[in-house]
């Protein structure tokens, strides 16, 4: 038996990070789905803290939008004023050591493929269709998954885990093909109007998949923002929005 913890969207905020790995019980490996950084205060912090305590049980560490768009300052894709400010701030405030670890730790695809116990794995920050900017959702998927039997993906912030059924010419298996979906959900900024701290396990022989949630100083991550980008990004941590 094999347990993984999958998190993602931990966007500087070293107060949540730091209480889910507390929660981990009995966690062979991690995955990482991407935006480490950015929207919190702590990026450097996040970074040091992943390469300090989690190194030796990562066996995934993707980029995410915000990797992506901060490491090669291309802020065009942003959705608003205040999503590019933050990211220009965060880039501002990289260390030199975090700027080196994110271009030479992490796979900067935005996705990446595993096998476990003979499951084909994709990790992948958004989706097919748009590895970094556009999610996987419930009721539309982006994308075509049929040759995959595991898909972790992140950047909604919202978790979920449910399967879906393709056709495939396998009588055996009644032809159908099952893919198993999975969203941990954010660590450091929740959208779900929960604002604990989200993640997820993985269960490789039983299939089982547990969504996590971990209570965290959020009033002390708050305490942090000093005005330097939109106060939006201190204020959803208080409900989870």
């Amino acid at each position: 038996m094999t347990r993984i913890a999958i998190l993602s969207d931990i966007h500087g905020n070293l107060f949540a990070l730091e209480e889910v790995v507390k929660d981990f019980k009995d966690i062979d490996f991690v995955i990482l789905l991407g935006d480490i950084i950015d929207y919190g205060m702590q990026s450097n912090e996040v970074i040091e803290f992943i390469h300090d305590n989690l190194t030796d049980k990562i066996i995934c560490n993707i980029w995410g939008n915000h990797e992506k768009a901060i490491l090669t300052e291309e802020y065009d894709h942003f959705s608003s004023k205040r999503g590019v400010e933050s990211a220009q701030y965060t880039n501002s405030q990289l260390s030199d050591f975090s700027k080196f670890y994110l271009d030479n730790e992490c796979c900067h695809e935005g996705f990446f493929e595993m096998h476990f116990d003979g499951k084909k794995v994709l990790a992948i920050h958004g989706s097919l269709n748009d590895y970094y900017w556009k999610s996987i959702h419930p009721d539309n998927l982006n994308g075509d998954y049929s040759f995959y039997d595991i898909v972790l993906s992140g950047h909604s912030h919202y978790p979920h885990v449910f399967q879906k059924f393709y056709e495939a010419d396998n009588p055996e298996m009644r032809n159908k093909k099952s893919v198993l979906f999975i969203n941990p959900g954010s660590v450091g900024q929740p959208r779900n109007h929960n604002p604990n701290a989200q993640y997820a396990v993985l269960d490789d022989e039983t299939m089982s998949v547990e969504l996590k949630s971990v209570e965290y100083p959020n009033d002390n991550a708050m305490d942090l923002y000093d005005g330097s980008i939109d106060d939006f990004y201190r204020k959803r941590l208080e409900r989870g929005i």
